[in-house]
């Protein structure tokens, strides 16, 4: 039986970060949280978290906090570059029993996560070493000060400091992708989730409530443009649905390449990768911050339940990794779905794109 008393460290204060956070919390455990970052500015940007991310903090028990938050979206329509409809799909009628998809804000998602952790988050501090041992880990932070661990979660993102010291893994591959995100006040009237697919470029829209809109674009590639919005208002110029007036509102983008992560194994020692520093994928699926969350929920239960750190962590990737192989599968399905010229791909997405789509997150249904 694992003792209560184990000292954890959780390295990285974001979604999956502070996930881990709040599942240790709730199964006994005390974990201190670092992050290299100063404390946190509001981000501009949105997020959906599809209905197993809903089930996945559900058994966080920050669903409840989470319901007054953005807005519960009902339907996925993709829309050929002229805004005809291709295909649709009743999100509330996959996600039946496993819980609601919902657009908000990702400030706001991790204001909840930031309550629900618990704890002191200390900002600032940054990891220089991680040395496992046989019996903990030796982490020395920037500032000189070495600590013993009896558990180290690295939750610090695709390019994790963590994974690289406790030789995990070197940097993620870019994933052939850049991508644009934003927040629109006042733009066009959307219900639904919207996408429209053109020529290897997509342009995503979505309702995140308070009359805003979360705007996701992206194209194949790797080169970050000097003027994202320039070249976004470029790129999807001839496309119709919501998007002109989406481009037209739009006033603020970030862009970034899209990272890409298979790793050997997640733990070494007693140091365990969770999130995207353990299997980031293009946010095609949108499943990011819901494998995150399952991770969390799955690492706590697995220590939990084990006779020992060492053994509890190979249960936690026993479990967890087929899943995150399906959803990078998916992706490179849903991403080459993408990429086939709109003369062939529209009549078959017309056809039965629905159930393709669908058939996306089937794994996903089931429990973590």
């Amino acid at each position: 039986m694992i003792q209560s008393t184990l000292r954890v460290l959780v390295v990285g204060a974001g979604i999956a970060g502070l996930a881990a956070a709040r599942a240790l919390r709730l199964a006994g455990f005390r974990p201190e949280v670092v992050e290299r970052l100063p404390a946190p500015m509001p981000s501009v940007e949105g997020i959906f978290l599809p209905g197993n991310a809903d089930r996945a903090l559900r058994h966080l028990e920050l669903d409840g906090p989470l319901r007054r938050l953005g807005q519960v979206i009902e339907r996925q329509r993709f829309l050929d570059v002229s805004g005809r409809q291709l295909c649709e799909v009743d999100l509330g009628g996959l996600w039946a029993g496993v819980g609601d998809c919902r657009a908000l804000s990702r400030s706001d998602l991790h204001e909840v996560l930031l309550d629900g952790a618990g704890g002191p988050v200390r900002h600032g501090v940054e990891v220089y070493e991680v040395r496992p041992g046989r019996y903990g880990v030796s982490v020395v932070f920037a500032d000189g000060a070495e600590e013993t661990y009896d558990l180290v979660v690295g939750a610090d993102g695709p390019r994790s400091a963590v994974r690289t010291l406790a030789a995990l893994g070197g940097p993620p591959r870019l994933a052939g992708q850049v991508a644009y995100r934003g927040v629109v006040d006042g733009g066009p009237e959307v219900r639904d989730w919207v996408a429209v697919l053109g020529q290897r470029a997509g342009f995503l829209v979505m309702p995140m409530g308070g009359g805003r809109l979360y705007c996701y674009a992206d194209e194949s590639g790797t080169e970050v443009p000097a003027d994202p919005l320039a070249r976004l208002r470029e790129l999807f110029a001839g496309y119709g649905g919501p998007v002109p007036g989406v481009l037209d509102a739009l006033r603020d983008v970030r862009v970034a390449p899209t990272d890409e992560l298979d790793l050997g194994r997640w733990s070494h020692g007693r140091v365990v990768l969770v999130g995207d520093a353990a299997h980031a994928t293009a946010p095609t699926l949108s499943q990011g911050a819901a494998m995150a969350v399952e991770d969390a929920v799955v690492l706590a239960a697995a220590l939990r339940a084990g006779e020992s750190v060492e053994e509890a962590l190979r249960a936690y990737e026993v479990r967890r990794r087929p899943r995150a192989k399906w959803v990078r599968d998916r992706t490179h399905d849903r991403d080459r779905t993408r990429n086939v010229p709109p003369a062939l791909r529209d009549p078959v997405l017309r056809g039965r794109g629905g159930r393709i789509f669908q058939q996306h997150y089937r794994l996903l249904l089931e429990p973590a």
